[in-house]
């Protein structure tokens, strides 16, 4: 396809090889590309840089093929590309899923499943993350439901970030909805909630062990034995920030 009649992607930053770090691929050495936008606006939000549009001068819009001539120059043989945000569900990614995967791409992709393109049977690897009550908005449960229908058998997973009570109660109505796909929760990044413990990484790690303890206790206690319990690997590794 001409680049000139390929439809724009906003993006926000595209940056890696680096580490997964959160959800069921943890670990895993990827490339990011960040796409810019989003229809959610979480109270505890930690990439606010690729969701406010008073942040949209800072994006690129770009072709599916700008991107992957980046991900290629970060990249010398084709890895995992995961594409976050924001919301990538609102981005026209065909064509980047179609051609990446042509020259020996994998695709995961982390949305929050209010908004349900066709496009989600081309990922290999769907991260479905709906928001419980402590982000401050409101499930489409009938959205959800399709994003895993479009999906391509076996590769979509669930994570919730959680952070009291009612985000476990809210879990509890997500693993009766969807029983049949593997739950990952994680704590919620205090941080993000308080500009003081973005630059202190000591208070911010001892603040995200004090919830992974507290989430593993709760977990433990419902007796949630097929559940993963993982903290945001790349927070405490590098902290808070873009390109990590």
């Amino acid at each position: 396809m001409n680049q000139s009649s390929q439809k724009r992607i906003l993006v926000d930053e595209i940056f890696g090889p680096t580490l997964q770090g959160e959800g069921p691929m943890v670990g895993m050495p990827v490339v990011f590309v960040r796409t810019g936008g989003c229809d959610y606006r979480c109270s505890w939000c930690d990439t606010l840089h690729a969701v406010l549009p008073r942040n949209r001068k800072e994006w690129r819009a770009m072709t599916a093929s700008n991107i992957l001539d980046e991900v290629k120059q970060l990249s010398n043989d084709p890895l995992w590309v995961v594409v976050s945000g924001g919301n990538p569900a609102l981005q026209p990614l065909e064509e980047l899923l179609r051609s990446g995967q042509q020259q020996g791409y994998r695709f995961a992709l982390e949305t929050q499943g209010s908004i349900v393109p066709d496009w989600f049977g081309q990922i290999d690897h769907l991260t479905l993350s709906p928001k419980p009550p402590s982000a401050g908005m409101e499930t489409d449960w009938s959205a959800l439901k399709k994003a895993v229908e479009i999906a391509k058998t076996g590769c979509a997973h669930l994570k919730v970030p959680v952070l009291n009570q009612a985000d476990l109660s809210f879990v509890a109505d997500l693993r009766k909805r969807h029983p049949e796909l593997p739950l990952t929760l994680q704590p919620v990044n205090a941080g993000a909630q308080s500009g003081a413990l973005q630059d202190d990484d000591n208070a911010l790690h001892e603040k995200l062990m004090e919830q992974m303890r507290w989430l593993h206790e709760q977990v433990v206690a419902r007796h949630w034995y097929d559940v993963r319990v993982l903290p945001q690997l790349h927070v405490m590794i590098w902290g808070t920030g873009r390109g990590v």
